[in-house]
């Protein structure tokens, strides 16, 4: 996956890298933005049970 991602973006290799990253930014930004808010909504974290060893 990562390769066919390497070969389809365009330029030199210090384009790909700046391209990689503000893709990776972008990523990361929507998942803490969006994604993960709506994924605490669902997920029950009030009801974690530890067990003692």
């Amino acid at each position: 996956m990562y390769a066919a991602l390497w070969r389809i973006l365009p330029g030199p290799v210090w384009v790909r890298i700046l391209l990689v990253l503000v893709l990776l930014a972008a990523v990361l930004y929507s998942l803490a933005t969006w994604v993960f808010p709506w994924a605490n909504t669902i997920v029950d974290n009030q009801e974690v049970t530890v067990g003692a060893p």
